[in-house]
Parts: structure tokens; sequence; C-alpha cells
């Protein structure tokens, strides 16, 4: 029965031994089994962290799929027809237009580049996911037809020009006017009726929003965007929408996704993960190493009691088992520690933000940590499984003894 094997077994690892050194290798091949269980939980929840910030804080930038120029010219015209039939498409959301733009802010501290995006106001005009929630201010304000028009900024940028809500500001524009003495920038007033801050380094430090029209102003441009920005209600069908938006668009026009646009970083992340498991995998190896000197060793000095259990009626079956099962359990409680001091580590330091991060290099202020439950799972079957393999030899070794020889002198 099994009982009897798994009984014989946990009474091994616990007994004392006259040979010290086996104790001292089975607790730290349960360590390196913990340790590696627990660098691993770690390492994957900071690369799910920062996959799933970095794509949240992207999609609030940018869109599911956006349908762009195939060759930039002077932008995209009568695009209100084409936003609506764009919007009847399968799994969208919404469909709004867009128009970016290079600018320069000068704020009483210091003048800054920035990217200025127009977009849709008023009526059913959506929200942008970066607008949702203000740390000053409010959207309405976009809408205000008063002396001067709107913008909201970025909290990092309206810190570094030193602007505040409801101050005046002067947006030079490059495009400029062209004059009989040649193209000059041109100046436009705006008052700041909103800060937004979202926590990703890149938009707070160089994005700001306003109306469409007043974007147009700004850029020299007539009714005309550069981009119709679609939601979906699955960001995995952007691949399926996009293609579905071909005969809509026509030839000028493309549709490209999300991933699409942010290749680079995804591919990186995903590249990282699979470096990290892999590294990390080989503390489990070492581990690995540990428990089968430990029962090789352990098969040396328990023969002549192998010997006894055979002679008494025990099978070389059971025999085996009892070593495979000595493997199991330190492959078990090895894990449980690393999925206990894995998980813990990661809720205190994604609830304390440990640790810190310079944002202008990373875009994040901190570690980001989401563990999985299911990273869990398949990494303790993992290592129980490498640890259940280094016991195949030891316990064969162990089922072949053979009862007489080992007796003939006691």
């Amino acid at each position: 029965m099994p009982r009897f094997e798994l009984f014989v077994a946990a009474r091994y690892l616990r007994a004392k031994r006259k040979q010290a050194v086996i104790s001292v290798i089975t607790v730290i091949s349960i360590l390196g089994v913990a340790a590696g269980v627990m660098a691993l939980v770690v390492a994957l929840a900071i690369n799910n962290g920062f996959r799933s910030t970095l794509q949240r804080n992207l999609l609030g930038a940018t869109a599911h799929v956006s349908i762009l120029e195939k060759e930039p010219g002077y932008g995209i015209q009568n695009w209100e027809p084409l936003a609506a039939n764009l919007a009847k498409i399968p799994h969208v959301i919404s469909a709004s237009p867009g128009l970016y733009g290079s600018v320069f802010l000068s704020g009483p501290r210091q003048s800054s580049g920035c990217v200025l995006k127009g977009i849709p106001v008023g009526g059913n005009a959506p929200v942008v996911d970066a607008l949702a929630k203000l740390k000053e201010g409010s959207v309405k304000g976009l809408q205000d037809t008063g002396d001067l028009p709107g913008i909201i900024l970025g909290s990092r940028l309206a810190q570094a020009t030193g602007i505040l809500v409801n101050s005046q500001i002067t947006l030079i524009s490059p495009q400029g006017e062209l004059t009989p003495f040649g193209p000059r920038p041109a100046f436009h007033r705006f008052r700041v009726v909103g800060i937004f801050e979202t926590g990703f380094f890149e938009l707070d430090n160089a994005w700001a929003y306003t109306s469409l029209k007043s974007a147009q102003k700004v850029l020299s441009l007539a009714d005309v965007v550069n981009t119709i920005e679609l939601r979906l209600d699955d960001i995995d069908k952007a691949n399926e929408v996009a293609a579905a938006t071909a005969p809509v668009i026509g030839k000028d026009l493309a549709a490209t996704t999300w991933s699409e646009q942010n290749r680079q970083i995804l591919g990186a992340l995903k590249m990282e993960r699979l470096v990290t498991v892999i590294t990390i995998g080989l503390i489990q190896l070492v581990a690995a190493l540990n428990i089968f000197i430990a029962l090789v060793m352990m098969v040396m000095e328990k023969h002549r009691d192998v010997a006894v259990l055979m002679s008494m009626g025990a099978s070389e079956a059971q025999v085996r088992k009892i070593f495979m099962y000595q493997g199991l359990l330190i492959g078990a409680v090895g894990s449980s520690i690393g999925l206990i001091l894995g998980y813990t580590i990661c809720f205190l330091a994604d609830r304390y933000h440990w640790p810190s991060l310079d944002e202008q290099v990373y875009a994040l202020s901190y570690v980001p940590f989401a563990p999985r439950p299911l990273d869990g799972l398949w990494i303790a079957g993992a290592a129980i499984l490498v640890s259940f393999l280094a016991t195949l030899y030891p316990a064969r070794n162990a089922a072949r003894i053979v009862p007489v020889e080992s007796l003939r002198y006691e």
C-alpha cells in the first residue's frame, strides 16, 4: 500500500542518521527547490507586471486599431462617413478621429516640446483613456467656447514648465504660416483646463490634448485628421478587426493593431520571460542534483535496512517507491515553501511599491508585480517533476539490493 512506502520515506527523512552530511544535503535540496520556485514566481510576476502595466498605459495612449495613411500626405479627408462605417464593424465600440502634431509649449518656468493631440469633444464622443481620470480640472473645459480654447496637459509636462490649471499658455507651431518672407512659426494662446496623470512617464511628460478643431488650427490644416482610432470590446480581436477594415478604408489607407505598433517592446518582454525561465530553471537542476546525491548516499547508508525490509516481504516495487517518495516529499515541501515566500514577496512589494525606479529610464515609478495563480501551479509541478526524475536512478539501485549479500556479515 502507498501508506507503507510513504511512511518509511518520511521516516527516513526525519530520522537522525550516523552520516549527518545526508541530512545537510537533504535540507539544502529542500532550500534549493524553494529558492528556485520563489525566484521564478517573483521573476514571472515582475515580467507580467511590466507587460500588463505597459500594455494598459500604451492602450491608454494608442488605439486598439489605427487607420493611417500608407504614404503620409495632407491627411485623411471625408473622415466622418468613414468613421461611421468603421464603427459598424463587429467588435468595434467606437471610431474616433485624431490629429497629432509636434509643437513647443512656452511656460513660466521653461519651454518644452510636446505632442499635441486633437480629439473630438462633446456629443457622444468617447473620452480618451488617459483623460478618464484627471488629476485636476475637467474634460468639459475643452468644449468651452470662451476667448481661449482649452488644453489638458500631462502632469510631468505641467510640472516641468511650471504651468497650473486655469493659467494661459502659448503654443508654438513649427509648421507656422507662409509669409512673403518665407514660413514663420505661429503662436497660439490656450487656457489650461486640466492636468492628467496616467503613471506612464512618456505620456505624462510629453502629451497634451485639445479639441480637434483647435488642433487643426494650430497645425494649419483644414478639416482633416491623420488617424481614425478604433476601440474594441476585446483587444485580442484586433487582427480580425484590422482585416475586416480593408474593404471599408480602400487602398490609400492601412490598418495597424496595437501589438504591431508596439512590437519591439512586447517582443522584448516575451524574450525576457523565456530567458528568465531558462536561467532560473538552472536553480532547479542544482536542487535536483542535490536530491540525487542525497538519495544515492541514503541508499548506501540504508542498504541493510532495505535488505531487512525485503527479507520481511517488501517487494522491489515497494522499495523503489520508498526512495521515489523521498524525492517527491523534498520537491513538494520545497515547492510549498517557495510558493508561500514568492507570493508573499510579490504581495508586499506590489503593495508598498518596492523597489522604486527612475521614471525617465523605465517610464514607471516602481516595479509592478502581477503574480498569476496559474504560474504557481506549473512552476510547482515542474519543480516536483524534476525532483521525481532525480529519484529514478537511486530508487532503481535500491530495488536491486540482494538481502542475502547485505545481511551475510550481520
